[in-house]
């Protein structure tokens, strides 16, 4: 842009700037040192109208508005609208940072339903680049750990431990595409409670990658592991996170389930979990979780062929479950999430 034409926008802008401050919607500007830009706080009644106002600026199309501004703003604007007082602002700010010291951030995100609408948010930006169908994603949540051992085509994830109380687990399927046509050498990584409703790594008690493994798909696209039927489990009754979910009258259960990241060369990755039928807190999820297409028949096998193919002596439960991934597309917005992760 000329010099002079970018010396008379920003004479615009300063009178009109000025004239919002007068008026006192543009309540209080703080000016950073060594950059032509400032941290602003606007009196306006909602985002539309801040919006509206900041849109008729002549230096708009060139401002880059940071999240931290409008974050900082509209928690600004509850502060008045609430009333909220010095104190009970304090003990939030506490209770967050007790929050993190418990490492309970991304419990508490679930329970109050942030990492289900990041998903909402995921499946309709997918509608819009015209991917429909395809398995269902669903919470990652916090408990993953990265460095599972690989296996190839079959994996047993538990260590044998809860053998006499659990009842035994086969789950098998195929990974494909829209189209149905099978992805050999596709990645199955899974990784699921213990009995007791804690998961390795982080209950110090179990083995190492205890019920965790990544499985590589054979050529046919299959994918098989024994286990144990998980338990389901709940919040840590003392926890930051359940403190807040008794206050609002909530529990704090999560079904029996089964996480997966599922991907392959040249396909968008998929998270998701399939939770077990007949659970108590299927569809009453604190962790809003549960959906249609990620409850698969659980069948119970007793016949003597069948205990006697998988060297067993007691009947065992069998899952039948297909993963269907899209194609990469360049239209799409990125499927893989970065966040923080448990590396062992």
């Amino acid at each position: 842009m000329p010099e002079a034409e970018a010396a008379a926008l920003k004479a615009t802008e300063k009178a009109q700037s000025q004239a919002l401050q007068a008026s006192g919607q543009w309540r209080h500007l703080w000016r950073i040192a060594g950059q032509y830009s400032n941290i602003s706080l606007f009196d306006v009644s909602s985002i539309d109208e801040l919006h509206q106002l900041l849109s008729q600026l002549p230096l708009f199309p060139y401002m880059k508005i940071q999240v931290t501004v409008r974050l900082l703003g509209d928690l600004f604007k509850a502060i008045e609208d609430l009333d909220l007082q010095p104190s009970e602002i304090w003990k939030g700010l506490e209770y967050l940072a007790e929050t993190g010291a418990s490492h309970e951030m991304g419990l508490l995100a679930a329970g109050l339903g942030l990492e289900r609408f990041i998903d909402i948010r995921a499946d309709e930006a997918e509608a819009r680049a015209g991917l429909t169908g395809g398995t269902p994603r669903t919470i990652e949540g916090p408990l993953y750990v990265a460095g599972a051992p690989v296996c190839q085509g079959f994996a047993r994830l538990d260590d044998g431990t809860e053998s006499a109380e659990g009842e035994v687990l086969f789950m098998q399927g195929t990974v494909m595409d829209a189209n149905g046509k099978p992805l050999p050498g596709a990645t199955v990584e899974v990784w699921h409670a213990n009995l007791m409703g804690n998961y390795s790594f982080f209950d110090k008690s179990q083995s190492a990658f205890n019920l965790r493994r990544t499985i590589v798909t054979d050529s046919q696209g299959n994918y098989q592991f024994r286990s144990i039927v998980p338990s389901g489990y709940g919040c840590p009754p003392e926890g930051s996170t359940q403190q807040l979910l008794n206050l609002l009258g909530r529990h704090g259960r999560r079904p029996a389930h089964i996480h997966f990241f599922v991907y392959a060369d040249g396909y968008r990755k998929l998270t998701t979990q399939i939770n077990i039928d007949g659970d108590e807190y299927l569809w009453d999820d604190f962790a809003f979780a549960s959906r249609e297409g990620l409850v698969p028949q659980v069948k119970k096998i007793s016949a003597p062929d069948q205990l006697d193919s998988k060297q067993l002596s007691k009947p065992f439960s069998s899952i039948d479950f297909n993963f269907t991934l899209h194609k990469e597309r360049t239209a799409a917005p990125e499927a893989e999430v970065e966040r923080k992760r448990a590396q062992a």
